[in-house]
């Protein structure tokens, strides 16, 4: 018998207002050197949602990490969706549930340390994916940023004509 999946469609009610940092398992402070899957969610009225996932992935490149795949979840674009279309399919997952399983075995198939979300997750869904991928999920917002090196302090140049006493 089908089973009625209302639930799954409604956004979450409770939103918890301390949101913790990423979680302490990912690789390195800036992540250089991981393997990353990007994934963003986008409604069907959302046209320009490739040069969302080509900016992000130039970020975290320039972060040091690899970009072993990108997944698309689009929403709106099959009949009875569109009405729908600012809601995630589901509170738990934001994904679909064969879209979760296939970054599930991307994830595996390709060895990626993290997942990056393109949107905000809670920590519930945050949660739930980490353990659905076997890898750290967070947001972009929520990844490490990438580590800023300490300028040496040096004295200012002199200006063209001074001469050194």
């Amino acid at each position: 018998m089908h089973q009625h999946r209302r639930r799954d469609r409604r956004p979450s009610a409770r939103r918890n207002p301390r949101r913790a940092g990423p979680p302490a398992n990912l690789p390195g402070p800036d992540l250089a050197g991981a393997d990353v899957v990007i994934v963003g969610y986008f409604s069907a009225k959302q046209k320009d949602f490739a040069v969302h996932m080509d900016a992000a992935a130039v970020g975290l490149t320039a972060r040091g990490a690899r970009v072993v795949g990108r997944v698309v979840q689009r929403r709106g674009v099959s009949d009875g969706g569109a009405r729908k279309m600012t809601l995630p399919y589901s509170s738990r997952t934001l994904l679909s549930s064969g879209k979760a399983r296939e970054v599930a075995a991307l994830c595996e198939d390709s060895g990626a340390d993290a997942v990056i979300f393109l949107n905000a997750l809670t920590e519930h869904q945050r949660r739930v994916l980490t353990e659905a991928f076997g890898c750290p999920a967070v947001s972009l917002a929520e990844a490490p940023a990438p580590a800023t090196a300490p300028t040496p302090a040096t004295a200012p140049a002199p200006a063209p004509g001074d001469r050194a006493g």
